[in-house]
């Protein structure tokens, strides 16, 4: 169900996303992953809602400022919420790496 609605939030960028790994050729791609599921809330000993919280990985080996706010207007149009973000460079394979973490609210 999460995964579902992350690779809709993002299809429209026309960029490749996928699932933990991408195998693809393309320099600028997104990745993405659950890092954390855990009850938020509870009624009679019932978990009432699940706390979802995603890490977006977005790859690129071109400057991905434009994209990445796109992401972020995506994901909050699609009910998450951005918790955290970090620019990372990695160096063995010369590529820019934006991580974004998101929480999302399900009942």
């Amino acid at each position: 169900m999460i995964n579902k609605l992350v690779v809709e939030a993002l299809k429209p960028l026309n960029v490749p996303v996928s699932f933990q790994k991408y195998k693809g050729k393309e320099n600028t791609y997104i990745t993405f992953f659950n890092y954390l599921e855990q009850g938020e809330q509870y009624a009679d000993n019932e978990e009432k809602a699940i706390g979802y919280y995603i890490q977006i990985d977005v790859w690129s080996k071109d400057d991905y400022t434009e994209l990445v706010e796109k992401v972020k207007n995506n994901m909050k149009a699609a009910g998450f919420m951005r918790t955290s973000a970090a620019d990372l460079f990695e160096d063995d394979t010369k590529i820019y790496h934006k991580v974004l973490r998101f929480s999302y609210l399900s009942d």
